[in-house]
């Protein structure tokens, strides 16, 4: 009976798994999720920290983190994340660009905002956490476990700077890796 139950289990965990991981990312949802103000209506500076379930499976344990700036004026937002595929392909792990939407669904996934900051506040941090970016140590590398990985990144410029008063979200794996 025990070597039944365990064959049932083991199996049941297996088909729920494989039914997880055929999760195709070409064909997930990127679309905003409407919780970013809008550039183009937002005159105020503008700082934003994202959590979004990890894709697949992952995401049953875990999240991935970003974060975008816009200064004051700013018709877009600039978004810094760190990503583990780049390192695979020769690339940085941490990247940047330019978008209206820094909001976008992670893969599936909808974000959840885990600190939002306009007005002067941001005006005054956003200098502070671009020169924290240029000093993150981390950016050519990328280990899922412990770190440092995409919730690593957000942690470190927390530490950096403590104006933000970040708090990362328990199932933020690696964000400890920033201490």
């Amino acid at each position: 009976m025990k070597k039944w139950l365990g064959l049932t289990t083991a199996a049941l965990a297996v088909m729920l798994m494989n039914g997880c991981a055929t999760a195709d990312w070409r064909n997930a949802s990127r679309e905003p999720a409407g919780i970013a103000p809008d550039p183009t209506q937002t005159s105020a500076a503008v700082i934003e920290f994202y959590a979004a379930d990890a894709f697949s499976w992952r995401g049953w344990f875990a999240v991935h983190t970003w974060f975008a700036l816009k200064p004051a004026n700013a018709s877009e937002y600039r978004v810094y994340e760190v990503v583990g595929w780049r390192t695979d392909r020769g690339l940085p792990a941490l990247t940047q660009y330019q978008t209206a939407t820094p909001d976008r669904y992670w893969y599936g996934a909808k974000p959840s905002k885990i600190l939002s900051l306009t007005g002067d506040k941001a005006a005054r941090l956003i200098p502070d956490i671009e020169a924290a970016v240029e000093r993150y140590p981390w950016a050519n590398e990328y280990r899922v476990f412990p770190g440092p990985n995409s919730n690593t990144f957000p942690a470190w410029i927390g530490l950096q700077v403590p104006e933000l008063e970040l708090d990362m979200p328990f199932t933020a794996i690696g964000s400890g890796y920033a201490d």
